[in-house]
Parts: C-alpha cells; structure tokens; sequence
C-alpha cells in the first residue's frame, strides 16, 4: 500500500511534506499527546537511537494534534531531534487510521491511537505496528527495518 502524501508543520513552524522523503525510509509515529508518559517513553527512545536510526538511511516523523508551540516546548523539554508534526485538524490522523476508539480507566471514548507505520524508500507502508510498547518501540524498529533490508 503507498503512503498517502501530507504537508504539516513540525515544531519550529517548518513544512514537511511525506513525499520530500522519497528514497529514505521513514518511520512515521502517531502519538496521542506531548507529556504523557508513554508519549514521552516513545519519543525520548527515538531521540535517543536517532544515529543507529540516520545510519540506516530512517527519517523518524511524529505526528500528533498538539500545536505547534506544544511540539516545540516538548521537544525542547525533552532535546528531541527529530520532527514532531501537528495536525491539529486531525486530518492526516484520520486518513492513517490513527484515530478511532480507546479505553481508560473504564471510560471509552475517540482518540489517538499509538500506531506507527514504516514506509520503505519507495513510499511504500511496509509495516504498521499497533499495540505499540513505547519503551521497546525504537529498537523493535530498528530490527525491523534491518530484516526489511535484508529482503526477509
């Protein structure tokens, strides 16, 4: 399945569009919320194997409905270094079926669900990962996408 294509601003307000990334892989994360715990796990993983990730030729792109003065007090607070996208009339969320419904605390109600998609150089969605764990989730990628190159 192709990815499908989107422009939205990351936290310093500049344009990334999906279809600038054409050639590289890409790891695109959707996240329910800057500084809840397991949001915060996941990002500050991928921060933190971000030069395993750029020796694979991996693009990391977050994306969720938070602002972008939201992304950009997040990602200071934490040093991330990667785009984090807001898409706060959730359109992008949608068309990627990262929104629908969840439980907490016995209340169920519409959100964003933690999914990621790997797409390969060709703009491919290659794996989605749903039930996401957040502490594991950078290196789950990693041993995905070196299975992936290796053609298994």
């Amino acid at each position: 399945m192709k990815a499908i294509d989107f422009s939205l601003p990351d936290q310093n307000g500049k344009i990334h569009q999906l279809s600038n990334y054409k050639g590289k892989w890409v790891v695109l994360y959707f996240y329910p919320k800057d500084y809840t715990p397991g949001c915060t796990k996941e990002a500050c993983g991928f921060r933190d194997e971000i030069a395993e990730l750029k020796k694979l030729d991996v693009v990391v792109l977050g994306i969720s409905a938070d602002s972008v003065s939201s992304h950009k007090k997040f990602s200071e607070k934490y040093h991330l270094n990667f785009p984090l996208l807001s898409d706060e009339k959730k359109e992008v969320i949608k068309k990627y079926g990262a929104w629908g419904k969840k439980k907490f605390l016995g209340k169920e109600f519409e959100g964003i669900l933690r999914i990621t998609y790997l797409i390969n150089p060709q703009s491919d969605i290659v794996k989605k990962f749903e039930k996401v764990k957040p502490n594991i989730h950078a290196q789950e990628i990693i041993d995905e996408i070196k299975k992936q190159k290796q053609g298994k």
